[in-house]
This record gives structure tokens, C-alpha cells and sequence, in this order.
């Protein structure tokens, strides 16, 4: 039989329908929303090759170099004259248009897919490799027909299988032919993180035909959605140019200008993310792993247009992934990664500066002189460690992207095809900068960071420009898994790496105190010897190690939080007032608001790391008393230009007042307060633990302590917002228990002690349910 309808298929058809047909065939038995439609058997292709005896000149044709850019085109080019000018046998054709005629009777605009048999396979996706044309009617079926069973023999699909192993003469294709969607709005979601297997789902949503989407013609609306609750907590609404549209006047799919007023207007509601996530959770338990789902909506009803394995996600991610745990967040898919606006930032850094921001969609990093394409002739100047920068990839550039270093384009998210094809070529790519083709120049020397999404300037030491992050974390046990977050400490720069090596959740304190304490000086000396800008870049050095080490983790990093008596240590000491007690004197926020001058150039070097695309770091400020501190800490980020609706930022808990003042402070909108226990118990006991005779009064586990922390996590509970621990009183267990029952966040500890707290945490966990459950 030529013709199999999808109601019939199932996965164990893949010889005779391909990947993407068995796949739909699946979703449809699921009771899933597929569009009808059915199926030109692989079978049928076969015979037609066979029956008019081009199949060995076929085979013969394709059997190039495929590092030969002329012969891949000359061996496209006979075979798909051999396709088409052969004619299909009468019978054949009209088995095709009756089935066609049993859609709609007759009237029904269909999409024409390729579903090759090596197609949406777990370790191979064969993604853009063979054609799809929407919007199709009788008069051009067959003919669509045909050119989808010649685009078997693309330049891209003869390279593409030549890398991968497969043999052109044992890989046969069927064609779906399917009911349109004439979508309103359109996309694709994968039901994980497509390059860490992170437990997050990613949508990706444009006006019109999805077509915009998976090409790269248009730089998608992102949703990032947290499996874990069910959140969305990423929303980045893109400028988005074009869509792809149904003509009413000739039926064919064409482009067209998206209106202003929509351009920049969000693409999907609360409500219709959530039926998605639902309908992708379906999917993935279905399948039982990861899946890449193409979807429509029209007149306010959801299809599924396509299933296939996410590809990209090595054993090793999946493994850090498990380290990692739920919590940990993902910087490829950064706030404002795709906002579109593509500026240029003018300030020189001591690593480059940064000259475009897009979406990191493969990740790693790597430098290289740029090669901007603009037309498939310029493939052939790619060079051996060139960066490709190009308004989007096609999948004709596949050959000279597995030669490049790295991929730049101008449009395109997650899920276009520089994106996908990216990720399985092991490739960096940063895709959606706006502009890259018209800002960069040929042959100008670049980095591009493929985890953060940024292009600087200048070429990366070899040493630095290193595999994807997750490749290149350090391997550790499989660490027990838990809902509350166990973060680490960090003090030094040079402790980053043994720090991440725990497989702690991320940092939930970075001091930079000890970076500005070990250049010798006070701060106001080092500017006046050094400049303003040297400091800043001190700061971003020592900051960018331990950030770049735990990405995408979180790394909490707290301004400058040193009493008088250990500047006074330092070059420039003498101008520091004497205080008698600087426990309870010029430190923490009072001395940043306190001399503007200095807390500017720390917020100037956070804003730059988050220019460089180091989203994962989140500002906590120290020694905060009340509300008004919070505010005018907040005026000072917005003056630096950090916006702090996008950004995590949150304060110490440290002294009586700021535990009693917290819902005030979570109304001023921060985002988490973080216990320093030991200030806040000697502020609540009175007690200098230093003090040889009033040591032993001191306590952590004291009921007046316990009562103010316990109080604070209700609070801001009730008020949305995280807690955490990263005093030393976090690595006692009966702290831990105390801790996990009341509900916080996430528990910093040590670095020697983030193992122990792991399973102290499970342990308590685990308690607590069986408990509910006795």
C-alpha cells in the first residue's frame, strides 16, 4: 500500500513511514491535537527509484567528497534532476490525490513533509536536512511530492549523512501530507534544556507560520518554564520583524512585515504557556525522554505539529545536570538575551570589550577572525577556524559551519536551524544579535561566548577559549537530591574551582571584600594611584573567575562588606576613622551609601558582567537595617544601569531590625534575604565572639536567634521571596534540620562541609515526608 493515514501508524513503523510520521502517528494514538492526514510510504519511494532504474545512477551521483563544496552542488543537482524528470507512475499518483481528496473533500490546503527513515532518531536528528512546503492544494501535490523525495539528496542531507555514518542507498523517505494549521502564532518548545538537559522548558513563539521560527527568519519571543514549579520565570519579548503567513488571494505561504503595534507585543499569554507545558509533559512522558516539539494555534486551539528526541544533550550534561539539581539556573536563555536592540557597549574591558549581546545557543567559547556571509558564495572563504557571522543559517551551510569556529547570526532563538545544527556539531553559537552582519567587519578578531550570548572584541587565549561549560565542570559523585538548595561559600577568586567541584548548587555568598583587601590599598587610594577603571576591573576579574567556573549556577555575589580596623591594615589606612567598636560602625551598606563614589564602581563592575553575559550572578548587599536602605541601595543599581526588575538582587539579614523590618524590605522588591548569622547572633545576644570572656555565651542555636530566622523565612514565604543561610551556622546540623522544617530556599555551607549539608538536608527531607504520610 502507497498511502498509510496517521491514525494507523504507530513507532514501530519507522522503516516503511520515517521519524517524523511515526512520531505523529504516536501523538495522534496519545489523543494528542495532531491535524489530520497520511502518509506516502518510504515503500513507494523505493519502488518509483527501483521500477524506473535510476536508483544506481542515483547512488553513484552522491558518492562525493562531502568536504568538496563544487561537488556536493553538482551531485545535488543530478539527483534531483533524476527525481523530477522522471515521471510517477499514473497509479501511484492517484492513490496520493484520492487521500488528499478525503481531507476537507478536496479543498483542504495540507503541508508536504519529508519523514526520512534516518530521521528524529535519539543520537541523530537529521534537523532542516530534507524539504517541507505549507500550504500546498492538488494542483502541485505530486510535484511537492517528488521534490521532498529529492531533497533526500540535498548538499546539506548527503553531508550531513556522510558525517554520520549512513549509507546514501540505505536511507529511504516517506512524505506526511497533513491538514495546515493556519496558525495565528507558532512555535517550537523543548521539554528540557537543549544543551544541559536542565529541568526547564523552553518556548519559543513568533506571529504567523512556524516556519519563521525553526528557519531563523525571525527572532522569537522566549519563555523559560521552572518543571519543578511550574513557574515561568524567563519572559524575553523580541522585536520580531517578520512572519510567515497564508496568502488569501493565492494560498502560498509568504513573508510579510509583522505590524508595528504587534512587534514587540508578547506572543503568548499566562494561560496559553501553561497548556503547553501541559501538552509537553504529556509528550516527554510519553516518549520517556526529552522532546523538541513544533506547535500552532489557531481560532484559540493548540496543535502539535511535529515530536522528535532533543539530540544535543551528552551523558555528560545530563550528569552535571543531576549535580546541579532543580535549582540551578540556565544563563543560554538569559532575560535579555534576544531583546533585539543588538547596542553596541562602548566600555573597553581588561577581556575584551563587548560589541553585540544575542542568545547563547551552543555552547562554549571561541575566537576567531569573523567571515561575514551574506550569499552561499562566500561559503567557500570560510576558513578553518573562522567565526561565521550571517543573517541566519540555511541548510546549505552546513559543510562550512562544521569548519567554523563558532556561529554569529543576526536572527534566529533556540530552536532555528543554527541553533540545532550548532549544538550537534559541538559548535558555539550565539544567534539573534540584531546586527552582527552590519556592526562586524570581515576578518575583524572576535569571541563569542556561546554560553552567555556575547560577541567581544579581540582574540581569547587558547588556554581560556575552552569546551562547553558543562563539558568542562569538574566531575564529582552524584550528589543526594534535594529541594532545598545547598549553595557554598566562597572567599577567594582562587577557591572557584574546588568550590564547583562539590557539585554545590551554586554560591550563596562571594565576598568582595577579600579582592579589594588583597590589592594592598583602601579603595580610595587604589583609584587615586590607579584610576577608577582599574578597580573595576580588579573587581570584574575576581568575580568573573568564580562566575565563570559555576555557570550557569547562581553566584550571589555581596558588595564590599570590611570594618574599619582591616583598612586601616592597608596602604591609605590613615585617612580610615578610628572606631572603637567597628563591628558596630562604618561597614557594610552604611559605608557604601555612605561614599557613593566607591559603591558606584562596584555596581559598574556587576553591570558590566551582566553586559558580558554573566547572568547567573545575583547582588546581595550587606548590614541592611530597614526598608530604606533596600530603596536607596535600588536607586544606586538603576543609576549604574541595573535594571533591578531583571535582575536578582536581595540583602543580608544580619542585625534584629532587618529580621523584624523584612516584609518592608520585600515590598521595596527584593528578590531574597539571606541569613549572616554570625553578626546577627552577637547583634541579638550582645555577645563579641572574639571575646575570650563572653564567648561562651555565644550561640547560634539560641531561641531568640532561631525566632527572628524562623520568623523571616514565614514572611518571606508569604511574600514571594527566597531565603537562604550563608553564615557558618549552616553547616550544623541541628541548624539544617531547623532550617529545612521551616522551609528556606537554599543553605550556603562551607566548602568542606557541602557534602555533609547534602545529606543532612535529604535526610530531613525525607523525614518530613514520611512523617506527612504515618
Amino acid at each position: 500500500m502507497g498511502v498509510l493515514w496517521l491514525d494507523d501508524v504507530r513507532s514501530d513503523d519507522l522503516e516503511t513511514v520515517g521519524g517524523k510520521a511515526a512520531s505523529l502517528g504516536e501523538l495522534t494514538a496519545a489523543g494528542l491535537p495532531v491535524p489530520p492526514g497520511f502518509v506516502v510510504t518510504a515503500g513507494t519511494y523505493r519502488t518509483f527509484i527501483e521500477t524506473a532504474g535510476i536508483d544506481d545512477e542515483l547512488f553513484d551521483a552522491v558518492d562525493v567528497d562531502s568536504e568538496d563544496s563544487k561537488a556536493l552542488k553538482a551531485a545535488h543537482e543530478r539527483a534531483h534532476a533524476l527525481i523530477m524528470e522522471t515521471p510517477l507512475p499514473d497509479e501511484v499518483a492517484a492513490e496520493i490525490v484520492e487521500a488528499y481528496r478525503s481531507i476537507d473533500d478536496g479543498e483542504a490546503f495540507v503541508a508536504v513533509r519529508s519523514s526520512a527513515t534516518a530521521e528524529d532518531l535519539p543520537d541523530a536528528s537529521f534537523a532542516g536536512q530534507q524539504e517541507t512546503f505549507l500550504n500546498v492544494r492538488e494542483a502541485d501535490l505530486i510535484r511537492r511530492v517528488k521534490e521532498c523525495w529529492a531533497s533526500l539528496f540535498s548538499q546539506r542531507a548527503i553531508y550531513y549523512r556522510n558525517q554520520k555514518g549512513f549509507d546514501h542507498d540505505a536511507v529511504d523517505i516517506a512524505v506526511v501530507v497533513q491538514r495546515m494549521v493556519d496558525a495565528d502564532k507558532s512555535g517550537v518548545m523543548f521539554t528540557s534544556h537543549p544543551s544541559t538537559g536542565e529541568p526547564r522548558i523552553i518556548i519559543e513563539a513568533a506571529w504567523g507560520l512556524g516556519e519563521a521560527v525553526v528557519s531563523g527568519a525571525v527572532s522569537p519571543d522566549n519563555y523559560v518554564v521552572n518543571r519543578a514549579t511550574q513557574r515561568t520565570e524567563d519572559v524575553t519579548v523580541a522585536d520580531k520583524k517578520l512572519m510567515h503567513v497564508k496568502d488569501a488571494e493565492t494560498g502560498e505561504t509568504v513573508e510579510r512585515k509583522v505590524p508595528d503595534d504587534r512587534r514587540t507585543e508578547r506572543v503568548l499569554s499566562d494561560e496559553e504557556i501553561a497548556r503547553l507545558v501541559d501538552l509537553g509533559e504529556q509528550v516527554e512522558t510519553h516518549y520517556g525522554q526529552p522532546q523538541d516539539v513544533e506547535w500552532a494555534v489557531f481560532d484559540d486551539e493548540v496543535y502539535m505539529l511535529q515530536s522528535r528526541p532533543i539530540t544535543t544533550i551528552s551523558d555528560t550534561a545530563v550528569s552535571n545536570v543531576s549535580d546541579v539539581g532543580v535549582g540551578a539556573t540556565d544563563g543560554d536563555v538569559a532575560g535579555e538575551a534576544t531583546d533585539g536592540a543588538g547596542e553596541t557597549t562602548r566600555d573597553q574591558t581588561a577581556v575584551g570589550e563587548v560589541l553585540l549581546r544575542g542568545l547563547g545557543a551552543s555552547p562554549g567559547i571561541a575566537s576567531g577572525p569573523a567571515r561575514i556571509v551574506t550569499k552561499l558564495d562566500h561559503l567557500d572563504q570560510v576558513a578553518e577556524g573562522d567565526i561565521i557571522v550571517t543573517e541566519m543559517t540555511m541548510p546549505d551551510m552546513v559543510p562550512a559551519m562544521k569548519r567554523a569556529a563558532g556561529i554569529v547570526t543576526d536572527e534566529g532563538g533556540m530552536t532555528s536551524h543554527a541553533a540545532i545544527v550548532s549544538r550537534e556539531l559541538g559548535v558555539p553559537a550565539v544567534v539573534g544579535s540584531s546586527s552582527a552582519t552590519r556592526q562586524l567587519e570581515d576578518g575583524q578578531p572576535i569571541t563569542i561566548d556561546g554560553d552567555k550570548g556575547t560577541i567581544r572584541e579581540g582574540v581569547e587565549s587558547k588556554e581560556k577559549q575552552r569546551q562547553p561549560v558543562e563539558d568542562a565542570r569538574p566531575k564529582t559523585p552524584v550528589k543526594p537530591m534535594t529541594a532545598t538548595e545547598v549553595k557554598v561559600n566562597v572567599s577567594i577568586p582562587e577557591a572557584a574551582e574546588r568550590a564547583a567541584a562539590t557539585g554545590a548548587d551554586g554560591v550563596g555568598l562571594l565576598r568582595i571584600e577579600h579582592m579589594v583587601l588583597s590589592l594592598g590599598k583602601t579603595p580610595e587610594r587604589f583609584i587615586a594611584d590607579n584610576g577608577e577603571r582599574a578597580y573595576v576591573d580588579e573587581i570584574i576579574e575576581g568575580v568573573r573567575t568564580v562566575a565563570d567556573e559555576f555557570y550557569p549556577r547562581p553566584v550571589r555575589a555581596r558588595t564590599l562588606d570590611a570594618p574599619s580596623d582591616e583598612f586601616r591594615q592597608l596602604q591609605g589606612g590613615e585617612d580610615v576613622p578610628r572606631e572603637h567598636n567597628p563591628m558596630l560602625g562604618y561597614r557594610g551598606i552604611r559605608r557604601s551609601l555612605g561614599n557613593p563614589r566607591v559603591f558606584k564602581l562596584e555596581l559598574e563592575a556587576f553591570r558590566r558582567l551582566y553586559d558580558m553575559g554573566y547572568d547567573n550572578l545575583e547582588v546581595m548587599f550587606p548590614l541592611v537595617n530597614d526598608a530604606e536602605d533596600v530603596v536607596r541601595a535600588r536607586k544606586h543599581m538603576r543609576e549604574a544601569g541595573i535594571d533591578p526588575g531583571k535582575r536578582e538582587w536581595g540583602v543580608m539579614i544580619e542585625t534584629p531590625a532587618s529580621a523584624l523590618q523584612v516584609e518592608a524590605m520585600a515590598k521595596a522588591g527584593i528578590d531574597f534575604a539571606s541569613f549572616g548569622t554570625n553578626d546577627l547572633t552577637q547583634y541579638t545576644l550582645a555577645v563579641d565572639r572574639n571575646n575570650e570572656n563572653v564567648a561562651s555565651v555565644y550561640d547560634e542555636l539560641h531561641p531568640a536567634v532561631l525566632e527572628l530566622i524562623g520568623s523571616t523565612i514565614e514572611t518571606c514565604r508569604d511574600h514571594g521571596v527566597e531565603t537562604s543561610i550563608c553564615g557558618q551556622a549552616g553547616s550544623k546540623p541541628r541548624m539544617v534540620q531547623f532550617l529545612v522544617e521551616r522551609g528556606i530556599s537554599s543553605i550556603s555551607a562551607n566548602i568542606d562541609a557541602v557534602r555533609d549539608v547534602q545529606h543532612e538536608v535529604k535526610r530531613v527531607e525525607q523525614k518530613l515526608l514520611l512523617d506527612s504520610v504515618r
